[in-house]
């Protein structure tokens, strides 16, 4: 293996690396080393990206490619859904891109789950390659072949798992990014270290200094172990039939919650809240100690993380879990935690003890 490549591999199913980089020099040798040059291709990406990196990677791809596309759409997650999809299938086929064709994501989680459903769903699936500008979406929702979109207020309910071919990660990308959406991204590391690695997330937390003053070095090792991390559970299993599911920590409180305020915090802020709300269920369960608690807040308000919000009703919190898509026969699927790195799937939680768990993150 490169040192600047990780492979992402399941047998007779899908391949596909990520690189790690610091500039977009490597992509052309990316694109040809995976044979997907001399294509027809759309880059897509929001309004906040594209004026940012747009014309240098169109640029660089128009050396290689037959012809470059772009479709730009309106940032923000509440344009995550069919309507902004149906406008990209129109001018995919405007532009008679066909199945030996492929998308470009270019941006953040939004823009890759809606790229990567777009992708999976025109001509009955075409190639797609991640270019993932945000933290959150380098260490988490670029690698794993989860696509989807938001219907009316429920969250990434149509989708389809859809590996990409390719992910590229220019490090320095963060450089551009805002402090709130690099704040975002720490609730998904912090997440990762919770899950499976303690040393992670106490190595995060050590290093908090250096990874909010963008240390380059200490950033790179940070986001290639969540991406480990993370393709190791996709290889195992890729849709989430059993353990990818730990992936979900924090995240049946945290979507409740980002639709009950109209998607005013953003998805890792919520996610932070929500793996509070399960660390304090956790707790209460006597799977996590007081002090596993407390160092849980105290690594979620070290990187500014929310550990509460305001102005919610818990039985409303609890009522939007229902819709959850992870929920089972009736049961949420729950991740638990026993002890800070070893999370682990309940579906035995009563309703008393979920609101117990919301009451610790409501003002």
């Amino acid at each position: 293996m490169e040192h600047n490549i990780l492979n992402v591999r399941r047998e007779g199913e899908f391949y596909y690396p990520i690189y790690f980089e610091e500039d977009f020099a490597e992509l052309c040798s990316g694109l040809k080393k995976e044979n997907l040059v001399g294509r027809r291709v759309c880059i897509v990406s929001d309004s906040n990206v594209f004026p940012l990196y747009g014309d240098k990677v169109k640029k660089i791809l128009e050396s290689v490619e037959e012809s470059v596309d772009v479709f730009v759409f309106e940032a923000g997650e509440p344009n995550k859904n069919l309507d902004t999809v149906q406008n990209l299938y129109r001018t995919l086929i405007e532009n008679k891109i066909d199945r030996t064709g492929f998308l470009i994501a270019l941006g953040g989680g939004v823009t890759g789950d809606l790229t990567g459903f777009a992708a999976a769903t025109y001509l009955r699936g075409i190639d797609f390659i991640q270019i993932p500008t945000t933290l959150l979406a380098q260490v988490d929702s670029s690698v794993g072949g989860k696509t989807g979109v938001d219907f009316q207020q429920y969250k990434n309910m149509v989708g389809a798992f859809h590996q990409p071919r390719l992910v590229y990660m220019n490090m320095n990308t963060l450089n551009t990014l805002p402090e709130t959406e690099f704040i975002c991204g720490m609730g998904e590391v912090l997440k990762t270290g919770l899950i499976c690695d303690s040393e992670l997330f106490r190595s995060v937390c050590r290093q908090k200094k250096q990874i909010r003053g963008l240390d380059s070095q200490v950033l790179a090792s940070v986001i290639r172990r969540c991406c480990e991390i993370k393709a190791g559970v996709v290889e195992r299993d890729p849709k989430e039939q059993g353990e990818r599911a730990l992936l979900n920590l924090g995240h049946t409180i945290g979507h409740a919650v980002e639709k009950l305020m109209d998607f005013q915090l953003l998805h890792g802020q919520c996610v932070a809240v929500g793996t509070i709300a399960a660390a304090a269920i956790s707790r209460n369960r006597g799977l996590l100690s007081e002090k596993e608690y407390q160092e849980i807040l105290c690594g979620c308000r070290d990187f500014g993380l929310p550990v509460s919000v305001q102005g919610l009703d818990p039985e409303k919190i609890l009522e939007a879990t229902r819709n959850d898509k992870k929920m089972e026969q009736g049961h949420i699927k729950f991740i638990l935690m026993k002890g800070i790195g070893n999370s682990f799937i309940d579906k035995t939680l009563s309703d008393q003890e979920i609101l117990k768990g919301i009451q610790e993150i409501l003002q």
